[in-house]
């Protein structure tokens, strides 16, 4: 059984574990404060509620979904389990990566999910280390540590972002990433170099007063300006019930307008709705945030087909997935207009 197999198995046997322990179920009418009728819509994170995840809070917090004629359960998925989740029917929708999606799509039993929106315009990932290591650009990786996760997408990103800058990705010295931290590992005496997301752990160094490089891979390859993340929908309720899609989109998107026209008022939504998160980096990464959720778009939420099959393509150039995709996986027709 290859990697992707694996993966698909063991995505689908948390989903099932999470269908056989879940409490209610999507669809079903609940009352409002109002006493109007409001349909039950499970979404569920990609992983524990941070920044990317605002906008739904907001909207469910400023009662933007129940003026669709919704009531929001957000969910908190097992590690990595949330596209798996919304395939197998358990939530109607919910957070993904397209290098996820890519593979997902390429299996031999495609997941039936689509991506709906795209949650911030552009890839904000990249290498982040202190500024006294001179990691100030791919082509100064040779010979340093990199603390990595051993997936097969991320280590071909790296190796993409290095040859663009004319280095050897064989010089890279790759290190099991001791942490989920990576503020804390490049502050470790093995660890020159982490991958990380601009939005929270660049943040993060910064309130700790880290003096650190940070350098985008977008900035070197465009082909790796993907989406990341995204709100996907199980295709069944896409394709039954767009209605509820369309609802749902167009209390998300006001949500996430509201974020980009509020930064402060939604970090204290977002720190009320999860208390443990630290206020300080929610609001700091909220303010970042707010020029990258739609960047020079005018709408949030629109995906270009042109990047996104880019990206596709890339992935089958090399050998991520072993059929070419082109376009498919995403539509931006349950946005509002």
């Amino acid at each position: 059984m290859n990697n992707t197999k694996r993966l698909l198995v063991l995505l689908l046997a948390l989903a099932l574990v999470f269908v056989c322990t879940a409490c209610q179920s999507g669809g079903q009418s609940t009352q409002g404060e109002n006493g109007q009728n409001l349909t039950h819509v499970r979404f569920v994170l990609e992983w524990t509620p941070n920044t990317n995840h605002t906008g739904v809070y907001v909207a469910q917090a400023l009662g933007y979904y129940e003026e669709q004629g919704l009531e929001v359960e957000i969910l908190t998925p097992p590690d990595g389990g949330a596209a798996a989740l919304v395939a197998a029917g358990s939530a109607e929708f919910g957070v993904a990566v397209q290098e996820n999606i890519g593979t997902f799509l390429a299996a031999d039993e495609p997941m039936p999910i689509t991506a709906i929106a795209s949650i911030i315009d552009h890839n904000t990932s990249g290498l982040i280390s202190l500024k006294e290591k001179g990691i100030d650009d791919f082509s100064k990786l040779e010979g340093k540590n990199y603390a990595t996760w051993n997936g097969a997408t991320e280590l071909a990103i790296i190796k993409q972002v290095m040859a663009d800058a004319g280095s050897d990705f064989d010089k890279l010295v790759c290190v099991p990433a001791p942490s989920e931290d990576a503020v804390s590992m490049i502050q470790m005496s093995d660890i020159d170099v982490a991958w990380v997301y601009e939005a929270w752990d660049v943040q993060a160094a910064e309130l700790a007063g880290v003096d650190y490089n940070f350098i985008r891979f977008s900035d070197i390859s465009p082909v790796l300006d993907y989406y990341t993340p995204v709100i996907i929908g199980n295709n069944q309720v896409l394709e039954e019930n767009p209605e509820l899609a369309k609802a749902f989109m167009a209390a998300t998107a006001k949500g996430y307008e509201y974020c980009i026209q509020n930064p402060k008022e939604a970090a204290d939504i977002l720190v009320q709705a999860v208390p443990e998160l630290t206020p300080e980096l929610v609001e700091k990464s909220m303010e970042f945030l707010a020029n990258e959720y739609k960047a020079e778009k005018e709408h949030w939420g629109t995906i270009d087909e042109a990047r996104w099959t880019a990206f596709f393509d890339w992935m089958y150039e090399q050998g991520l997935i072993d059929k070419q995709l082109g376009s498919q996986g995403f539509t931006n027709e349950f946005l509002p207009q």
